[in-house]
């Protein structure tokens, strides 16, 4: 049974899938199971990874499902696919899967064939390239991560806020073009309308400082200490190695002092000893 996670996942998939489909100009190709091996390979490069059972069942149905329901949503049409996919049997899920398992096996050679065809330079190419991919894809999930668990936007800058206050009375027709304008209407501002968006920015440091600290203190809370900056951290453990020390030099104050007072009682008997034997 396919989980109702894969749907945001499978959505943008299911997106370009479709795109094929449709430039096809054939309802023969969308209501086949097998010709979907076409997105599994590509002449020009590797090839490409078979689709699980679950999505050639979706790419299946997709066309028929927005034919007959065309007011829909792509979202909605993908939701009543997985819906329908977790009612189905397993004798129906059968030719899908089986499809995908010949697919995958087929993958595998043709891989194999494709990897002994590279020169040393392009076998480290496509190594460099990968981790570039698990880095950009690591970034996107820390991102989400970050957003989800609800940490404050960073502090916008005098200029950001002035793009962001007229961009939609801005000149241009497109979005670079509005971002040009409006650049050299910042260049152009007086000192003093400049002034303005100055002390905008500096109150929204301070709004970005307080929920900072806010922030961090509930992720110390819920002990995720790995999301909190290093500059944040060194300053609490420097906070909390204060009292111990201070508390240190206090005893140590208290043993001096002591100290001097035992000698000082020490020397006063001495002194009157001394006398009293004089005396005598």
């Amino acid at each position: 049974m396919a989980p109702f996670s894969l749907l945001t996942a499978g959505v943008s998939l299911l997106a370009k899938s479709f795109s094929v489909w449709s430039c096809t100009n054939s309802l023969a190709r969308c209501t086949s199971i097998f010709p979907v091996k076409c997105l599994t390979s590509q002449a020009s490069g590797p090839p490409k990874r078979p689709l699980n059972g679950y999505m050639r069942y979706a790419v299946q149905q997709q066309p028929i499902m927005t034919r007959q329901n065309p007011e829909i949503k792509l979202v909605d049409v993908v939701k009543k696919i997985a819906q329908q996919w977790r009612t189905m049997s397993p004798e129906q899920k059968r030719p899908f899967e089986e499809a995908s398992l010949l697919a995958r096996q087929k993958f595998k050679v043709d891989f194999q064939h494709y990897q002994a065809l590279l020169t040393p330079a392009q076998v480290e190419q496509q190594s460099l390239e990968k981790r570039e991919r698990l880095a950009k894809r690591k970034a996107i999930r820390k991102k989400r991560e970050l957003t989800n668990l609800g940490k404050p936007k960073r502090p916008r800058s005098p200029v950001n806020i002035f793009m962001s206050e007229h961009f939609e009375e801005a000149r241009g027709a497109n979005t670079q073009a509005k971002m040009k304008s409006l650049m050299e209407d910042w260049r152009n501002l007086f000192l003093h309308q400049k002034r303005v968006y100055t002390q905008l920015a500096e109150d929204d440091k301070i709004r970005y400082k307080n929920e900072m600290k806010s922030w961090e203190d509930h992720m110390m809370e819920i002990g995720r200490e790995d999301l909190i900056r290093e500059q944040t951290l060194s300053a609490r453990r420097k906070a909390a190695s204060q009292p111990a020390a201070a508390k240190k030099g206090t005893k140590k104050a208290i043993v001096k002092k002591a100290s001097a007072t035992g000698k000082s009682t020490t020397t006063r008997k001495t002194t009157k000893t001394v006398r009293a034997t004089k005396k005598r």
